[in-house]
């Protein structure tokens, strides 16, 4: 397993140092391993233990990200490794997460000519996902780098916690993120993920303008499914830009929160309440569709059933019934 040193750490005394890519900011001895598990303090320098190790790759739909307003209809190169520096008890993707997956070695030469031969399959790049990809940060730093140079398209899906420095020298390389807002309470952070709710939304604010951002949170019965929690939640995004993509997921249970699926019923009020801030929230993990529509006319832009979406009533960023600009799509 090829490692390489932490970009972003810092040596104190008896051979302790310090964490700084994320804001747990680790504090390790002689041989301890951080809080992703992927990264460990070796004869007093911070290592990296998932450099090049790649645990899953494949083509997928641009919206199973989800990314709905980002070259929608297209595919993209997605790439995971293992590890995460959050310990969600609901973890969707706990496999490559929490556990210790066999991985295979790809090194960021090889990785960019993968996602640029996947360009002859409609893809428009490469996502690094499945997993928390801020703790992969060396390896799609150099990967970004080269995929930069050839215009292919870097998109991140995150839970956002994300020290400031390394967050600000990486986006100049990454054309869209979906970021995880898990809920609005720092309570439900600390005790369900073992985060602090500010630092992800400095992440989102940091992002917004210098990326294309969406945002997801996945609605949980009984923990931050409460009706004003979604409203104080959208009216914070919309005061960053009400055009930001919403997508509230469906819960299954999974990891060691072990609750009943959350209701249809419950999702479509989260809806309908963001959307009184919001102009595009979308559903996530129920078969129905998800059209993007003017919010205008109510012309419908974009078609989506599932991941069949077809582009019908949007030309050069606009709306073909009543002209209206819709900026915040990327196609």
């Amino acid at each position: 397993m090829p490692r390489i040193e932490a970009r972003y750490y810092e040596k104190l005394d008896k051979e302790r140092v310090r964490c700084l890519l994320c804001p747990h900011h680790c504090l390790l001895k002689e041989g301890q391993k951080g809080i992703c598990r992927v990264r460990v303090n070796e004869s007093g320098k911070l290592f990296t233990l998932n450099y090049e190790e790649v645990v899953s790759l494949a083509l997928d739909p641009i919206e199973k990200k989800p990314l709905f307003h980002f070259y929608p209809g297209k595919l993209i190169l997605s790439a995971g490794t293992f590890g995460c520096n959050f310990s969600c008890a609901f973890c969707q993707n706990y496999l490559l997460a929490q556990e210790n997956p066999g991985s295979r070695r790809i090194d960021s030469d090889t990785m960019a000519e993968i996602a640029l031969k996947a360009r002859k399959e409609d893809s428009i790049g490469i996502a690094f996902t499945y997993n928390e990809p801020s703790i992969w940060y060396e390896y799609i730093l150099e990967t970004a780098k080269k995929l930069k140079e050839n215009d292919s398209q870097v998109v991140l899906v995150s839970n956002g916690y994300i020290d400031k420095a390394p967050l600000e020298e990486i986006l100049p390389f990454i054309d869209a993120m979906n970021i995880d807002l898990k809920a609005f309470s720092d309570s439900f952070y600390k005790r369900l993920c073992k985060g602090k709710l500010e630092a992800v939304k400095e992440t989102i604010e940091r992002a917004v303008g210098m990326t294309h951002v969406e945002i997801t949170t996945l609605v949980i019965p009984g923990e931050n499914d409460n009706m004003k929690e979604i409203a104080d939640m959208a009216k914070w995004i919309a005061s960053l830009n009400p055009e930001i993509p919403f997508h509230l997921s469906r819960y299954h249970p999974a990891y060691r929160l072990q609750k009943s699926p959350t209701p249809i019923q419950t999702l479509k009020e989260a809806q309908n309440i963001a959307r009184k801030y919001l102009d595009f929230v979308y559903t996530g993990n129920i078969a129905e569709e998800n059209n993007t529509v003017c919010k205008e006319c109510g012309q419908i832009l974009i078609k989506r059933n599932v991941y069949d979406t077809q582009i019908c009533g949007l030309q050069e960023n606009r709306c073909i019934n009543c002209g209206s600009p819709i900026n915040y799509i990327k196609t």
